[in-house]
């Protein structure tokens, strides 16, 4: 049996971090994953999936994405039911994360490392050409 789940989307608001009572992390987020067709009057379609992550990876995502920002999630399905507040079992249907992938750059105040891309001048790959003999070459 398989049960992989990969995704792309954007962050529909802020990550809710919080702790067990053993001091596990665990984060819940909404991913936005847009459809690959426009609905009949043009517009873009999306689904809005919970997604779950625990321990290190929550933090990092907690830390470094905000509502809006691209991310990957690599992970499972998962099925839970619990009763409501009017007494019906409600089940829910979720991504359990194994990782979250950054996919855009942090913003100017995040890192240290985006002054270092703003001092840079310049594209990197424009500079002089380089020799590469056949014997350097791996294959």
């Amino acid at each position: 049996m398989m049960n992989r789940v990969v995704l792309v989307g954007r962050l529909t608001k802020d990550i809710d971090l919080r702790y067990t009572p053993n001091g596990v992390a665990v984060a819940n987020f909404t991913l936005a994953v847009n459809r690959p067709f426009k609905s009949q009057d043009g517009e873009q379609q999306a689904d809005f999936v919970q997604v779950q992550v625990w321990r290190k990876p929550a933090e990092n995502a907690a830390n470094f994405l905000k509502k809006g920002s691209l991310c990957g999630v690599d992970g499972r399905i998962q099925t839970r039911n619990f009763e409501g507040q009017d007494g019906k079992r409600v089940y829910v249907t979720e991504v359990v994360a194994d990782s979250v992938q950054f996919l855009e750059p942090k913003s100017s105040g995040q890192t240290s490392q985006s002054n270092y891309q703003s001092s840079n001048q310049g594209d990197p790959f424009s500079g002089e050409p380089m020799d590469i003999k056949d014997d350097d070459l791996p294959f």
